[in-house]
């Protein structure tokens, strides 16, 4: 018998069939007023639960393309902008940067590892930087940045742009934009919000967006702050056509994260977190991040000695489970397996089970062993 094919790679996340019902609703016109009271709901939604008296933006695109929007409508060629990059996905900073003409430097962490406030207060001492970035949680090493305390210490340096990187984090990770002081915080659809890839979503502090008046003109189109504002405003006006039936999702997905409650939410993720990290080291599997460093939504394993990472991750996916390889230099040497959105305890025992028959498959024999360390913690 074939089995079904878990996604449990760091997003795509599995999305649940409510949020599926409404990615399959016939599509209505983008000016259809059930819909624009349904879009102006989502924004209010996020400007609530994450804590703003700043601007929501809601648009069709990637994660990729959220980080490069939050990067035009506040740097101009010229300035500088600090980069701290605790992995793969920080470095990606530096591209979108560079080709705008931005004067960069980088903070790069030992994968694993993350800067504290206080290395980055000193590195921001060295001379003024119009802007930082900071990835919250980074795919490639799943270690989680103090982005409150690094928050708390931005305060001392008030003409400077706090950009945090959410993609990885946003509805796992506690997050809120004026409470810890972020200018820029944004993310995307398809990892702890778990609906499909699709939409990007960015919330800009009134900081951010006086920012974005003083440059003027910019050269970028589609991610200009200004060409989506009279939309967020009402939804009703036209810019570009919006995801119609991905909004509903995340509306869906929302009103599951209102009933949960944000705060239960993220408390969820660290329970899943410990008890999934708990099972895989029980299997012989090594966690990358520092003990202290780690996130609720991803690890990162290093495999045991001799076991091949093509073989596991094709035999895995034979057992009903897909999980990611590693990037850069761990490429080979540990998965990536995700741990947020909406999973629940089926997914978590069946992906669990799927590794365990995966290395009962290599000659190592851990069957039960994942399962129940799970199962116990999940049930403390």
């Amino acid at each position: 018998m074939k089995n079904r094919k878990l996604v449990m790679i760091p997003g795509p996340t599995p999305v649940v069939r409510t949020i599926q019902d409404q990615m399959a609703r016939e599509t209505v016109a983008f000016g259809d007023p059930k819909f624009v009271n349904d879009f102006k709901e989502v924004i209010a939604d996020l400007r609530e639960i994450w804590g703003t008296s700043g601007e929501v933006f809601v648009i069709a695109g990637s994660g990729s393309m959220s980080m490069e929007m939050a990067i035009a409508n506040t740097l101009k060629a010229g300035d500088n902008l600090l980069i701290v990059s605790h992995g793969f996905f920080g470095d990606r900073f530096v591209g979108i940067a560079e080709n705008k003409g931005i004067n960069v430097d980088v903070m790069k962490a030992e994968w694993g590892k993350v800067f504290s406030a206080e290395d980055i207060e000193t590195k921001l001492k060295e001379k003024h930087y119009h802007a930082i970035t900071v990835t919250h949680v980074d795919t490639s090493t799943a270690a989680v940045a103090p982005i409150e305390e690094i928050g708390e210490m931005m305060k001392k340096f008030p003409d400077t742009i706090y950009i945090v990187d959410g993609v990885a984090a946003t509805a796992g990770e506690r997050e809120y934009v004026d409470k810890y002081n972020i200018d820029i915080l944004f993310t995307a659809s398809q990892k702890a919000f778990g609906v499909a890839p699709g939409l990007a979503l960015l919330w800009a502090s009134e900081k951010a967006m006086e920012r974005r008046k003083s440059i003027g003109s910019i050269p970028e189109y589609y991610v200009d702050f200004d060409k989506w504002l009279p939309v967020m405003h009402d939804p009703s006006k036209y810019y570009a056509t919006p995801a119609i039936n991905l909004i509903w999702a995340l509306q869906e997905s929302i009103r599951i994260i209102k009933e949960e409650g944000i705060e239960a939410r993220y408390e969820k993720h660290i329970d899943i977190s410990k008890a999934m990290r708990a099972a895989l080291i029980a299997m012989g599997f090594t966690i990358l991040a520092d003990e202290k460093n780690r996130a609720t939504t991803l690890s990162c394993c290093l495999y045991p000695e001799g076991i091949d990472d093509l073989k596991f991750r094709t035999v895995l996916a034979e057992e009903g489970a897909q999980v990611a390889g590693g990037l850069g230099a761990y490429a080979g040497k540990m998965f990536r397996i995700g741990h947020m959105g909406n999973i629940d305890m089926l997914d978590m025992v069946g992906a669990i089970s799927a590794i365990e028959r995966t290395l009962y498959r290599m000659d190592i024999d851990v069957l039960g062993k994942g399962v129940e360390v799970l199962q116990r913690k999940l049930m403390e």
